[in-house]
């Protein structure tokens, strides 16, 4: 197995100056895939004009957000700051979904502060036309804590709808195997315990999900230079749950990628968006890197090998040759 792998791209300042030419995105600027319809932009999730661009008039069936936990251009912002501009992109999200849709956001509980922002966040969702349907938590394998706390494992999944959204029980059936014996009661007579009482050999998957990997650098989904990379699996399962095949899913938080990717292998359409260039064009690129390998990550190495390669040993004129190349993307509106 390879081991190049990038550094958290929001800290590392020298990296991100020199692999930034290397990105075909701009401030405002969207790329189209003429192969799926799938659109990816460098655009502001709480600025409505430039959602409204992103959207181009369509409705989504399911969102799927994972914003930062109040770390916003790299930079903590006053909760209630963070909580109004939350507020900016879920009512941004509602009006670009359809009548009938979900609503799945990330969010994190830090236990040394009050467990923000969760609370605030659910108190500003009552403001909003969302109904909750569900508070999951997923497991991780690793976590953080001390000898005088409980180790730190979950993260924080909210689950709203409006109108009557579709929830495909199929699609949410696990691969766990039914192991777990009890819970019995009286069924036409006879009594029967849990594993005789469903016609599936895997379990249903509940709110607590603790049958997914968490990335890490051995994994081939791995992105590295992303520091907040959701699994695949977890994504699959929303997307499989909460739409129909073709229909269209958004996200504006993209990140490494990951719900544009499911969304690719799940033929449905998506799109997203990052406010960094860099991170637009990971989503990019690693979409384009499945269609060519199959592959759904790089591992232990990254998105920019090639070029970040011949940077170091070409130095600046290479960067400047490259940024001098034409970009596909439409022209900026802001």
């Amino acid at each position: 197995m390879k081991n190049n792998p990038l550094p958290r791209l929001d800290t590392s300042l020298d990296i991100r100056n020199a692999l930034l030419p290397f990105c075909r995105l701009k401030a405002g600027e969207i790329w189209e895939d003429t192969q799926n319809g799938h659109r990816v932009g460098c655009l502001d999730a709480a600025s409505a004009d430039q959602v409204d661009y992103l959207m181009d008039g369509k409705k989504a069936q399911l969102a799927i957000h994972d914003p930062p936990y109040n770390l916003v251009a790299f930079d903590e912002r006053p909760l209630l700051q963070f909580m109004e501009w939350c507020k900016n992109w879920v009512q941004t999200t509602e009006r670009h979904l359809s009548s009938n849709a979900s609503l799945y956001i990330w969010l994190g509980a830090d236990q040394n502060d009050g467990f923000q922002p969760l609370p605030d966040f659910m108190i500003m969702m009552r403001q909003l036309p969302f109904r909750t349907r569900s508070f999951i938590t997923m497991r991780n394998q690793r976590g953080y804590g001390t000898q005088k706390n409980w180790m730190a494992v979950r993260q924080e999944l909210l689950y709203y709808v409006k109108g009557n959204p579709v929830f495909n029980v199929d699609a949410e059936y696990t691969d766990i195997p039914k192991i777990l014996r009890g819970y019995y009661k009286e069924v036409n007579g006879q009594e029967t315990e849990n594993l005789q009482r469903s016609r599936s050999e895997n379990i249903r998957a509940g709110n607590v999900w603790v049958d997914i990997q968490q990335v890490f650098y051995r994994m081939e989904e791995n992105v590295s230079g992303c520091y907040a990379q959701k699994p695949l699996k977890c994504i699959e399962r929303i997307i499989r749950a909460s739409s129909d095949p073709k229909g269209l899913v958004v996200d504006f938080f993209s990140h490494s990628g990951t719900t544009l990717l499911s969304a690719e292998i799940n033929h449905r359409r998506c799109v997203t968006m990052d406010i960094d260039p860099l991170f637009c064009e990971i989503t990019i690129r690693r979409l384009e890197h499945f269609r060519s390998t199959g592959q759904l990550g790089w591992q232990n190495g990254h998105s920019f090998e090639n070029e970040y390669t011949c940077l170091q040993k070409s130095g600046t004129e290479e960067v400047e040759k490259v940024a001098a190349q034409p970009r596909v993307a439409q022209p900026s509106l802001f």
